[in-house]
């Protein structure tokens, strides 16, 4: 069994730029949730989710593109992001893509879209 969910967040910022701001797309199975991730791998700064572009959340990683630097810094991040262990966090689709499906174990899309602080204005 697996729920389906689109998580619909207004288009634009008070206060801001107009930022395309689409729909999150998680897909709740048994005892995970898989979803979508653009990451921009050798980003200067720290990690960090940077909002929504079409269904996918978008991540900056620090690290750079090469052997695998990248996606273990994706892992350790989403991990500590959801408060699992990095164990409970694979990337099951596109591990040499910057386009990549993330499955998280033991968390409800409920509470994945509570932690990345999604409402009804949008990323907080």
């Amino acid at each position: 069994m697996f729920l389906f969910f689109r998580h619909r967040i207004p288009q634009g910022r008070p206060g801001g730029q107009n930022v395309d701001m689409a729909n999150l797309t998680v897909q709740e199975l048994d005892e995970s949730t898989v979803f979508t991730v653009k990451v921009v791998p050798g980003s200067s700064g720290p990690t960090r989710i940077c909002g929504l572009l079409g269904g996918m959340l978008k991540i900056k990683v620090s690290a750079p593109p090469e052997k695998g630097k990248a996606n273990q810094r994706l892992v350790r991040f989403v991990a500590q992001q959801f408060g699992v262990k990095k164990n409970a966090v694979s990337i099951i689709t596109g591990p040499t893509s910057s386009v990549k499906r993330v499955q998280v174990l033991g968390i409800s899309a409920e509470t994945l879209l509570r932690k990345l602080n999604l409402d009804e204005r949008g990323p907080r």
